[in-house]
């Protein structure tokens, strides 16, 4: 104590100062370093500043803490089976840049991860994505998982139409989920349909995924179905309007359906029982133009599905029914 008071009065007044030996032989302490996050920190870290920025999920996840962890597997090209042995590893610090720069450019560009990722799941599989074509995230995953039971029989579904398919998300898994059927599907977009090209390939159904370019039945003449599947535009003018910043890098023409939103759905019943055998069933997404559909055909009994992982607004008709 005495020897650090002596340098304190020397320092003050300017006398010269020695250090004392045991100070000079020292070595120099290293600069203490944070440590690297690990992979749960990270993930972590990037909810927090997707919470903080007010971003809207809703493309393949629904909330900040999946979109992170989603980004941060695919930037460091994780495994997602093995998501339980990699939380504590601590990325590379160059790889660790790349997660944060994917951070801040779903933050400032409002871009769903979908397409930072140029992938999302459905059904199981894996689906080439990109602004051509909305993510997939339909309901329609669990009706497919289970073969659209207990409304048909697997044994009856020998021909689909799969009406608006965009990336093919729902044609191809219709394919994968009856093996022994052949699939139509129907876009107006050429730009979608070179999209679902690429994923019919990647899932290896050329030979029972037929892709068309049209509107609803226009491609297909006077072919008849087991099973009608449609996902189209169902969002009015008014609500695209309303719509997050992420939903305005979707195509416009995939989304909007008029003042009402019901523009392609009034043309997919319209035509419906012309396409359908006679134990042939429709399934449509209308998401929140439910209520107005009902309103506007309520001679139809409709039957409204519930999901047990979450969405509605999809209904079934029998061919019957119409």
């Amino acid at each position: 104590r005495d020897g650090l008071r002596c340098m304190q009065i020397a320092r003050k007044r300017n006398y010269p100062t020695i250090t004392p030996p045991d100070v000079a032989t020292r070595p120099a302490r290293a600069a203490q370093r944070p440590a690297a996050p690990t992979v749960a920190e990270l993930i972590a870290q990037g909810a927090g500043q997707f919470e903080r920025a007010g971003l809207a999920f809703g493309h393949g996840m629904d909330n900040a803490r999946d979109e992170a962890a989603a980004l941060v597997f695919h930037v460091l090209d994780l495994d997602h089976a093995r998501a339980g042995e990699v939380y504590d590893d601590r990325p590379a610090a160059d790889a660790t840049r790349r997660v944060r720069a994917a951070f801040r450019e779903r933050i400032a560009r409002r871009v769903p991860a979908a397409y930072l990722m140029g992938r999302m799941w459905f059904a199981g599989l894996e689906f080439e994505v990109d602004e051509r074509v909305i993510v997939p995230r339909s309901p329609f995953a669990e009706l497919i998982d289970a073969r659209f039971a207990p409304w048909i029989e697997s044994a009856q579904v020998r021909r689909i139409l799969d009406i608006g398919t965009g990336s093919g998300c729902i044609a191809i898994a219709c394919a994968v989920a009856f093996p022994g059927s052949e699939v139509d599907a129907v876009d107006v977009s050429p730009d979608a349909l070179a999209v679902a090209r690429r994923n019919v390939a990647r899932h290896g159904v050329r030979d029972r995924v037929r892709l068309l370019r049209g509107d609803v039945y226009g491609p297909v003449g006077t072919a008849r179905y087991d099973l009608v599947v449609a996902n189209p535009p169902y969002v009015s003018d008014r609500e695209m309007q309303e719509l997050p910043k992420e939903y305005r890098h979707e195509p416009d023409i995939a989304l909007r359906a008029g003042t009402d939103g019901l523009d392609v759905v009034r043309r997919i019943l319209a035509g419906a029982a012309a396409h359908l055998e006679p134990h042939g069933v429709l399934f449509v997404e209308v998401g929140d133009s439910d209520r107005r559909l009902q309103e506007a055909f309520p001679r139809l009994p409709f039957l409204w599905l519930e999901f047990a992982r979450g969405g509605g607004g999809v209904f079934m008709l029998k061919a019957s029914d119409l």
